[in-house]
Formats: C-alpha cells, sequence, structure tokens
C-alpha cells in the first residue's frame, strides 16, 4: 500500500540489523550533492536511541567508488565508505546530485554508480530525497511505481521517465520498500516517517524534538506550487480554524462548523483550505485523528472505545475501518506492536 499526502505509521518491522541491533543506512554521496540533504539522514536517524540512549542506527556517508566527491557548495566531502557500504546496508538513501544533467533527459548513470547499485541487496530500502528520485529512476527502481521528486522538475521528470507514476503534490511516496521525498526539507518529513515506520510515532516525535522540526507537516507540495490565487489574508486564511479544530477533534466537526469558525462561505472555505493544506477539510481531519488516536493508543491504556470517542471517530468500529484503510491494521494490534510502557514512563 502506498502512502502518500501526509506522514503516517506502517506497523511492519524495520529491516535487518547489524550484530549490535542497529539498522544500517548507507548515504550515497554523489557530485554535486548539496551538502544540506546530505547531512538530513544522518542528523535526524543518528538522534533516535533506545531506553539504554544506544542507537538504534548506524549512518554511513559512501560515495561509489569510495573516492572524495565535489559538493554543490564547492566543499570537498570525505566518503567513511565506498561501494561496500551499500552492498552491507539494511536502506539506500540517495540525495539530490546537481551534477548530472543528462539523467533530467532520460540518460544513463556514469558506470561506476550503475555498479554501485547493482551490488545492493535485494530486498534492501531504497530512498532518495529530492532528486536523489532521478538516480533510483535511471536504474530502474522506480518503473510502474508510485513517486515524487521536487515539484518545479515533476514535467521534466516525467518527461525522462515516463513508466514513473509521479506525484508532484506530495511531501513523500512510500510505496514499501522504495521510498521517495520532494525537495530540501522534504526529506526531513520522510526520514522522520520511516522512524515512525520501524519504531513508532513516540520515536518519531523525540527525533522531530532533538532536532527542533516538527513531527509531521500538513498538507503537501500543493501548498508549494506557484498557482495563481490571490495571497491569503488575515481575514481570509484557515490557519486559526485549523488550530482550533486540533484542539476539538473529539467533538462533531462539519465542514459548516469549520466554515462558521473561519468566517467564510463554505465554498470559500473548503477552496481556502485546500489552497493553503493541498487536501481537503475532511482528509486534513481524519489525518489528524489518526495521529492522535496511534499517540494514545502508543502511550496510554485507554479502551480502543475511549480512544475512538477522544480522536472524534465516534465508535470502535469507525476507527478500526478508518486504521485498516489508513495503515492497514486494527488498533489492538497497532498497540500490541507500538505501545511500550518505557516510553510513557519516560515521556517521550
Amino acid at each position: 500500500m502506498s502512502e502518500m499526502q501526509w506522514p503516517c505509521t506502517d506497523p511492519r518491522p524495520a529491516p535487518s540489523a547489524d550484530a549490535a541491533g542497529r539498522h544500517r543506512i548507507a548515504v550515497l554521496a554523489l557530485p554535486g550533492v548539496p551538502p544540506f540533504e546530505l547531512g538530513i539522514p544522518s542528523r535526524v536517524f543518528g538522534s533516535v536511541l533506545d531506553a539504554g540512549s544506544r542507537p538504534l542506527y548506524e549512518v554511513t556517508v559512501c560515495t561509489a567508488d569510495g573516492a572524495p566527491v565535489l559538493s554543490d557548495a564547492g566543499f570537498t566531502v570525505q566518503p567513511a565508505a565506498g561501494p561496500e557500504a551499500l552492498a552491507a546496508a539494511d536502506t539506500v538513501i540517495v540525495p539530490p546530485t546537481h551534477a548530472m544533467p543528462e539523467l533530467g533527459r532520460g540518460g544513463p548513470l556514469p558506470p561506476e554508480v550503475t555498479a554501485a547499485i547493482a551490488g545492493i541487496r535485494p530486498g534492501t530500502r531504497m530512498v532518495s530525497i529530492c532528486t536523489g528520485s532521478y538516480v533510483l529512476a535511471a536504474a530502474g527502481l522506480l518503473d510502474g511505481r508510485p513517486a515524487t521528486t521536487h515539484w518545479n522538475l515533476a514535467p521534466e521528470f516525467r518527461r525522462a521517465y515516463p513508466r514513473v507514476k509521479v506525484d508532484e503534490e506530495v511531501l513523500f511516496v512510500d510505496d514499501g520498500d522504495v521510498l521517495t521525498s520532494a525537495g530540501v526539507a522534504a526529506g526531513v518529513d520522510l526520514c522522520l516517517h520511516m522512524i515512525r515506520r520501524d519504531h513508532g510515532a513516540a520515536a518519531a516525535n523525540r527525533a522531530a524534538r532533538m532536532c527542533v522540526v516538527p513531527p509531521w507537516r500538513d498538507g503537501g507540495q500543493a501548498q508549494y506550487i506557484d498557482r495563481p490565487v490571490p495571497e491569503p489574508t488575515v481575514a481570509t486564511t484557515t490557519t486559526a480554524t485549523r488550530a482550533w479544530a486540533l484542539e476539538h477533534l473529539g467533538e462533531p466537526l462539519s465542514l459548516n462548523r469549520l466554515a462558521e469558525h473561519a468566517r467564510m462561505s463554505l465554498r470559500s472555505f473548503t477552496r481556502r483550505f485546500r489552497d493553503e493544506v493541498g487536501m481537503t477539510p475532511v482528509q486534513w481531519l481524519t489525518a489528524q485523528r489518526l495521529e492522535l488516536a496511534k499517540q494514545l493508543l502508543e502511550t496510554t491504556d485507554l479502551s480502543i472505545d475511549l480512544v475512538a470517542h477522544r480522536c472524534g471517530f465516534g465508535s470502535a468500529n469507525s476507527l478500526r475501518a478508518h486504521m485498516r484503510t489508513a495503515f492497514g491494521v486494527s488498533p489492538a494490534a497497532y498497540r500490541r506492536t507500538f505501545h511500550t510502557d518505557d516510553l510513557v514512563e519516560a515521556g517521550v
């Protein structure tokens, strides 16, 4: 099941780990790599610790041939390893590159990159940040799959790789063993999503706090795409209504009630909401309620019925239906997977 539009948790277990129990991540630095995107995996995954303060991930920056590469900021990146790190990895992350314009025309990868990717073990989780998606696409790893990239390059990407199902309106796409993110900071969103998928929302939330970033962001790239829409004014923005709704998730929140709070007509509110958030009010409310449900299932012993009512789903059956649709799992199964007394006691 593909997961798009907003970060969510897939309760599948994390892939394999090393002898110390750490999930091995190899970050492939290519010529022209932007330093910000290159550093995201080390910073975000490096913030994830177990109850004994031991790291749960081992992140290694490598290059296709083990040689240093020049970043797009003008300084050289000295890798810790070569292609052998890719072969040993449980997850491979490819940040963008600004030095391979031929990929924008559907051209081939350099021979050393092709050879390095060929050495990756079957079943390894493959991830791209921003235009790192071009590398995965050129390697044939995105054929027939949903994927995303920076919204500004989506038309070019679509022309170069017509077999890829491109969605430029989301922050990231989770297609199981292949995940792609949109531009720049969306790489942070995707890394937090992977932590959430591997170890639960509490671990992802703690990593987000350590990095001083939100655990997840509303909407997708749709809110950043250039469109002929007037700039919102204080009188027409839905920001205050969204903040108010988050404090009243357990109550019935009809579209009419939300529009009345925003002092807009129903039609204007719905249009403005989608322009600002990138999804409909109903989709957004469901996402917020599911996020709250996950937190309650992880950090409390409330009954499923009470969790459902506190999140605004009305009944346990409704919560079950929404969780199965979004995550493919029941609330009880999700709780068995992610509820940890240690995290509750530690206030994580």
